[in-house]
C-alpha cells in the first residue's frame, strides 16, 4: 500500500520485521492444540498475538488456526472487526478513574432498567443469571459483573468512554450514534490488533505504543526509508489510574466470585493482569492478560459469527486455555515482575 506493487516485488527492498521466531512457533502450536481440544464445542477457529508491552512490537501472531486450511485459513482474525464482549469494560472503569472514581466505590449490582431514546428499555443481567447486591468496583471488574459495567458507563457517559477507547488504541468506534449502553459489554466490534495495544497501554503504566510489526525498511543501496527501532510512545492515561487497572486485572481474591479460585486465569509463580470475554450467543469468546514485559491475546469463534456451543465457558474453556499455554511457555524460567506502582 505504501510503496506500490513494483517496488515491492522487484525493488529489492529489505524489511526487518519484529517477529520473535520462538514466540511465533510457540503461538501457533498452542492455538493448533488447543483447537483440537475444542472440536466439540463449535468452535470452528482461534488467533493468538503476543506483544512487547514496553514497545507494542509484535512478536507472534497467528491470524487463524491454519493458514492453509482451504475456505477460511487466510482469515486474519487479528485485523478483523468482531465483538470484544466483556474485554472492553476496563476501559469503562479506567473512564470511571479519571472521574474521580475509585476500586473502593460502591456500585449495586441489582435488576435496573434503563430507558433509551429511540427503542426499548434496556435491562442488563449478569452472567450467571443473577444479582450481587452492593459491590465494589474493585470485584464488580474482577469478577466481570454486566450490570455494574452498565451502570458505570451510564455515569461516565458514552463520548467520555469513546474518547477514552480511541485514546488507549480503538480505531473501530466511529459511529456514536448507533452505540447503546451495552458498548460496555462488547456491543461495538473491535480489532485485535487494536485491543492488545489497549492492553498495552495499561501494561506500560498509560504510555501507548500502537501495536507494530517493522522495525526497519531499507532500499536495494541500503538507504534506510523507515527506522522504527526507536519510536516514542504517547502517555494518553496517567500512570495511577493505569495501575489501579492493572491492580484489579492481576487480583485473584477480586475475580474470584466469578472464576473461583486457582483457575487458568492463573500463571503460578507470576503477577498477571487478565481479563476474559464473550460476546453474545458465544459468537467470540476471548482473553487477555499481561505483564509489564508481555501482553498475550487470545480468541476464538468461527470465520462466519456463528453460535459456538453454550456449554463454552468464559474463564474455562475457548479461548482461556490457549492464553495460559502461551503465557505459561513465554513466562517460563522468567523473574515475576509486579507492576510498578506509582507514589
Amino acid at each position: 500500500a505504501k510503496y506500490g506493487d513494483k517496488v515491492v516485488s522487484q525493488g529489492g527492498l529489505k524489511v526487518v520485521t519484529t517477529l520473535d521466531l520462538n514466540f511465533q512457533e510457540i503461538a501457533q502450536d498452542v492455538v493448533s492444540k488447543d483447537m483440537a481440544e475444542l472440536s466439540g464445542l463449535g468452535v470452528g477457529n482461534g488467533a493468538a498475538m503476543i506483544t512487547n508491552a514496553q514497545n507494542g512490537q509484535i512478536l507472534a501472531m497467528v491470524g487463524s488456526k491454519d493458514y492453509f486450511e482451504k475456505g477460511s485459513g487466510n482469515y486474519n482474525v487479528a485485523l478483523a472487526i468482531r465483538q470484544p464482549g466483556s474485554s472492553i469494560k476496563p476501559v469503562t472503569y479506567v473512564t470511571g478513574f479519571l472521574q474521580g472514581y475509585t476500586p473502593g466505590t460502591t456500585i449495586l449490582d441489582s435488576p435496573t432498567t434503563f430507558p433509551q431514546a429511540g427503542s426499548k428499555p434496556y435491562s442488563p443481567v449478569n452472567y450467571d443469571g443473577r444479582f450481587h447486591g452492593p459491590v465494589s468496583l474493585r470485584t464488580a471488574l474482577g469478577s466481570s459483573y454486566n450490570v455494574p459495567a452498565v451502570k458505570m458507563l451510564a455515569l461516565v457517559g458514552m463520548p467520555a468512554m469513546i474518547q477514552t477507547a480511541k485514546d488507549l488504541g480503538i480505531t473501530t468506534f466511529d459511529s456514536p450514534e448507533n452505540y447503546g449502553l451495552s458498548l460496555t459489554l462488547g456491543g461495538g466490534g473491535v480489532r485485535l490488533i487494536d485491543m492488545m495495544t489497549v492492553y498495552g497501554t495499561f501494561a506500560n503504566n498509560g504510555n501507548k505504543y500502537s501495536s507494530s510489526a517493522i522495525l526497519e525498511v531499507a532500499d536495494a543501496y541500503g538507504n534506510i526509508l523507515e527506522n522504527h527501532k526507536s519510536d516514542k510512545g504517547k502517555q494518553v492515561i496517567s500512570p495511577e489510574r493505569a495501575y489501579l487497572i492493572n491492580n484489579i486485572l492481576s487480583d485473584p481474591v477480586a475475580r474470584a466470585p466469578t472464576f473461583g479460585a486457582g483457575s487458568l486465569l492463573e500463571i503460578p509463580g507470576h503477577s498477571v493482569a487478565v481479563k476474559t470475554g464473550t460476546s453474545d450467543d458465544k459468537r467470540d469468546n476471548w482473553t487477555f492478560g499481561y505483564t509489564p514485559e508481555y501482553v498475550v491475546g487470545a480468541w476464538v469463534g468461527n470465520n462466519d459469527n456463528s453460535p459456538m456451543h453454550p456449554r463454552l465457558t468464559s474463564g474455562i474453556t475457548g479461548a482461556t486455555p490457549i492464553w495460559h499455554d502461551i503465557m505459561t511457555k513465554i513466562l517460563e524460567d522468567k523473574p515475576n515482575l509486579a507492576f510498578t506502582r506509582p507514589s
